[in-house]
């Protein structure tokens, strides 16, 4: 009980420790995005645990240049997790906050694709973590049962290394990362969420989800979005009392206008040539998430008082999932 009341201050961490042996359907995955230097050769490279009737634990491989997917399924004994710091293992791989280590050879799952490589990250950039607001979910970090919980761990770090996908040799020397994750029992019924870290501007980023979120008896329209500038993270979400001006979501495109007491984002991103990825849906992991990471985020940040544009942008590699009842969050 006491390291699982520690890691609400350490959302990198396993949180799904006292859940193993207990059989109820839940899931804990990370995703790590990498993009070399030359921006030709995107990855994300998702590490996870399914539990329940159907419990394993998994690597999914999205190869965002070709739009294609891997889903390298383990057994459950094969997924270790240390309990006081972010370290995970799944068979001879390895993640953690310095690097992360793949070794799959093509004929150990049934996806039939070998990778292999180490790609080692700089410092991150995570979303802050204070006593009463740890991480991205602030003060919903301390309410239990949530259906999906969400951390971003890093908004923006370097990359070096090189993995080999599938006898693809690629080298992510002066690459860029970003690092997020998400656990509970499944994701939201709706949701849109999209991300760039590649403006011309080094340095800038931005993390926009908006999703359907179940409470108490009905639910509610929440969002968490983040836009790194300048090293300064500006935050507009649910409980920091920012609202949303304007959103329109479809299946192909994302707009959106959020606000506080003194300044505006406003963003816009179309969907390009994707993949299937797994995901949590009635009590297993099936494939039904349409993520690409060919996506263009167009960004404007203005300073409400005087209506000043302080930035103005276009990030490329893009990622963009646009996902289930789009009418549950059209509308608070």
């Amino acid at each position: 009980m006491l390291r699982r009341l520690k890691n609400i201050w350490c959302p990198e961490n396993f949180h799904l420790q006292h859940m193993l042996d207990r059989g109820r359907p839940c899931f804990e995955g990370w995703y790590f995005k990498l993009v070399d230097a030359q921006g030709s050769q995107p990855y994300a490279i998702i590490p996870g645990v399914f539990l329940g009737a159907d419990a394993h634990a998994f690597i999914q491989v999205l190869d965002g240049r070709a739009g294609s997917s891997a889903y390298h399924r383990f057994p459950l004994e094969d997924f270790t997790a240390d309990s006081a710091s972010f370290d995970v293992r799944i068979g001879r791989s390895r993640f953690n906050r310095r690097a992360i280590k793949l070794d799959i050879e093509a004929g150990e799952t049934s996806a039939g694709q070998a990778i292999h490589g180490t790609i080692h990250f700089g410092n991150w950039l995570g979303w802050p973590v204070t006593l009463t607001q740890p991480g991205v979910m602030g003060p919903y970090s301390f309410v239990p049962l949530m259906e999906c919980n969400h951390g971003i761990l890093s908004m923006d770090h370097t990359l070096s290394g090189e993995l080999v996908v599938a006898d693809n040799k690629t080298s992510f020397k002066n690459g860029r990362g970003y690092i997020e994750k998400d656990w509970g029992r499944g994701f939201p019924s709706g949701y849109v969420w999209a991300q760039s870290n590649h403006f011309e501007e080094e340095g800038v980023s931005i993390s926009a989800s908006v999703a359907r979120i179940p409470w108490l008896t009905g639910s509610f329209r929440g969002f968490l979005i983040g836009f790194l500038l300048r090293d300064k993270l500006y935050r507009f979400t649910t409980y920091t009392g920012s609202e949303i001006e304007h959103i329109e979501v479809d299946h192909h495109s994302y707009r959106l206008s959020v606000r506080d007491k003194t300044h505006r984002l406003v963003l816009s991103a179309s969907k390009g040539e994707g993949a299937l990825l797994h995901a949590p849906y009635d009590k297993q992991m099936v494939e039904r998430v349409a993520e690409t990471m060919t996506s263009r985020v167009e960004l404007r940040f203005e300073r409400i008082a005087d209506g000043e544009t302080l930035f103005h942008g276009s990030g490329k590699h893009g990622c963009l999932e646009v996902q289930g009842d789009l009418d549950a969050i059209l509308h608070d």
